[in-house]
C-alpha cells in the first residue's frame, strides 16, 4: 500500500504503518493537549498505541487461521482506521473463510475477556467517554475491543461478518452472486454510516463509510474478475504490443517513450532480452521530479525488479494470483525460450472482462 513503511516482521508477517496514522497521533495529542494539559495529551496517546496494538492483534488472529490452510500473508498494515492483513488470497471452502473471519473478533472478545479479569468496568457508557481519561484506560480499552468485535461482526463487506454471510450464501449460491450479496450489504451499511456521520456532524464516520463503500465495490469487482479468470488462459488477456526499455537505459529515454505511447509500464530488459523487472509511470514521475535525480541516470535504480513471470499456457488466474502475492503492477509472460513476449496488468484483465460482457 502506497504511503505505508515497514516497522519490522511478526509472525512472518511484514508489520507497515500508514503515514497517515501518525496525523492521527498529532490530531489526538493536540486536542488533548488543549483541553487538559499535557497529562492528558500524553494518556490518550498512549491509548490509541494501545488500542491499534489490539487491531494489530485481530489482524494477526485472520493471518494466522488463514495459515492454518495454507495461505500466507505478506503484510499488515496500520491505518488510522484500523487494520488491513493482505491476505494472499481467501479461502474459498466456506467453512475455512467462516474460520479466518471470526479469528479476529475471537481476538478481541479474548483482550475485552483478560481485561475485565484485571478489573476493567465494561459499561457501553464508556464509548461515549473514549476520549476522556477520567473513564478509566482498562475500562476504556475493554469496551472498545467488545464494540470492534460486534462492529466486526455486521453481515456486510468488509467486516468480517460480511464475510461469513458470503461463506454461507455461497453454500446454495454462485460465489459471485454470494459475494454480490455481500457487497451490496456493505454499500448499504455505508450510505447509512455516511447519513449519520452527516447528520451528527461526525467525520469518523463519515470516513468509515467511505471506506466501507470502496472495500466492499473493489471485493465485489475482484472476485468478478477472478471468476472470468479460472475460464480464460494467460493468451487471452496479455498485452503484445507493447516498447520495452533496457535496463541500461536513462530516464530522458524511458521519458520520451512514455510521451509516445499510452504505457502505464514498461518492461525492461538485460542484455540477453530477459526481463529484469519494470519501469512504472508513477515511479518515473517520481524519479524526473526529483531534482536532485539527473535525467541521464539509468533506470535500472528505480526498477520494480520483484516481478514475477509466468508461462503462456498457464490459466490467467494464475497471473492474478502472483500480482496480489508479490504486490506488484504486473506480470512478464515467458516464450518457450524464456525471452519475453507479452505481460499482464490488473487493467487489460478488467477490460478483458468488459469486451468479453462478463463484467457483473
Amino acid at each position: 500500500m502506497s504511503w505505508s513503511f515497514p516497522i519490522g516482521r511478526l509472525f512472518g508477517s511484514e508489520l507497515r504503518v500508514h503515514a497517515t496514522f501518525f496525523l492521527l497521533l498529532l490530531w489526538i495529542g493536540v486536542a488533548a493537549y488543549v483541553a487538559d494539559g499535557t497529562a492528558a495529551m500524553v494518556e490518550n496517546i498512549l491509548f490509541i498505541l494501545a488500542l491499534f496494538a489490539c487491531v494489530v492483534a485481530h489482524e494477526f488472529g485472520h493471518a494466522l487461521m488463514a495459515r492454518r490452510y495454507g495461505i500466507r500473508t505478506p503484510d499488515v498494515t496500520l491505518l488510522p482506521i484500523g487494520g488491513l492483513a493482505r491476505l494472499e488470497k481467501m479461502p474459498e471452502k466456506p467453512t475455512q473463510e467462516i474460520a479466518v473471519a471470526l479469528a479476529g473478533p475471537a481476538v478481541n472478545v479474548v483482550i475485552w475477556a483478560v481485561l475485565v479479569l484485571l478489573g476493567a468496568e465494561t459499561n457501553p457508557e464508556r464509548l461515549l467517554e473514549i476520549e476522556d481519561p477520567a473513564a478509566g484506560f482498562l475500562g476504556r480499552l475493554a469496551v472498545v475491543n467488545l464494540f470492534l468485535a460486534l462492529f466486526n461482526l455486521l453481515p456486510a463487506f468488509p467486516m468480517d461478518g460480511g464475510r461469513v454471510f458470503r461463506a454461507l450464501l455461497s453454500i446454495w449460491l454462485p460465489r459471485t452472486s454470494a459475494t454480490q450479496a455481500a457487497a451490496t450489504a456493505g454499500q448499504i451499511i455505508a450510505f447509512v454510516f455516511g447519513f449519520l456521520g452527516l447528520t451528527l456532524g461526525n467525520p469518523v464516520l463519515i470516513l468509515i463509510a467511505v471506506f466501507v463503500f470502496v472495500a466492499a465495490t473493489a471485493e465485489n469487482a475482484d472476485v468478478a474478475m477472478r471468476d472470468v479468470a479460472r475460464r480464460m488462459s494467460v493468451r487471452d488477456a496479455m498485452i503484445t504490443n507493447f516498447e520495452t526499455l533496457s535496463e541500461h537505459a536513462t530516464l530522458e529515454e524511458a521519458a520520451q517513450a512514455l510521451i509516445r505511447t499510452t504505457q502505464h509500464e514498461f518492461p525492461v530488459l538485460d542484455d540477453d532480452g530477459f526481463l529484469t523487472g519494470f519501469l512504472t509511470r508513477r515511479a518515473l514521475y517520481s524519479a524526473l521530479s526529483d531534482e536532485d535525480t539527473p535525467r541521464m541516470a539509468q533506470i535500472g535504480l528505480f526498477l520494480d525488479r520483484d516481478t514475477p513471470v509466468i508461462e503462456l499456457g498457464e490459466a490467467l488466474e494464475t497471473a492474478l494470483d502472483a500480482m496480489y502475492r508479490q504486490n506488484v503492477p504486473a506480470v512478464g509472460v515467458s516464450g518457450p525460450r524464456g525471452h519475453l513476449i507479452g505481460y499482464i496488468t490488473h487493467e487489460n484483465i478488467g477490460e478483458l472482462m468488459v469486451v468479453s460482457g462478463r463484467r457483473r
